[in-house]
């Protein structure tokens, strides 16, 4: 069980893993001071703010107050989720895929395909072959 345990550790995937939720967390940080700093503002340029703080587009509802659709945060919320995901690719799984590609290049065997074995001749073809063989034979 313990040897189970040491593999498993050993592996780097719980490294791995570590370093990528710490790494997230602190570039979360920077892209939601971004997002609220700059992305933000802008999109307040084009809607007005309500009385809540949130802008988006005001529709009046039927009891004649008006609703806000806070179009601006899933706006910024999408913008969040691009930012940390092209930098989770272009800093973990880009390098990663290449360092892969290069050791298995070193080793001799192709990273990325496998080895096709040749396709099995049809029941017709072989019988054409047994029959020429046939036709060869002197015996015959």
């Amino acid at each position: 069980m313990l040897k189970g345990f040491k593999d498993f550790i050993l592996r780097g995937n719980v490294i791995d893993l570590a370093v990528a939720v710490v790494i997230g967390t602190a570039f979360t940080a920077i892209v939601t001071a971004v997002v609220n700093s700059i992305i933000t503002p802008l999109v307040s340029l084009f809607f007005k703010a309500d009385a809540t703080g949130q802008f988006g587009p005001q529709l009046p509802s039927i009891y004649g107050d008006t609703v806000t659709f806070p179009i601006g945060d899933l706006i910024s919320a999408i913008i969040s989720f691009l930012s940390v995901a092209l930098v989770v690719y272009f800093v973990f799984v880009l390098p990663m895929n290449t360092f892969k590609a290069h050791v298995e290049a070193r080793k001799g065997t192709p990273a990325e395909e496998p080895q096709e074995e040749p396709a099995a001749a049809t029941e017709a073809e072989l019988l054409v072959e047994i029959r020429d063989l046939l036709a060869r034979n002197p015996r015959g």
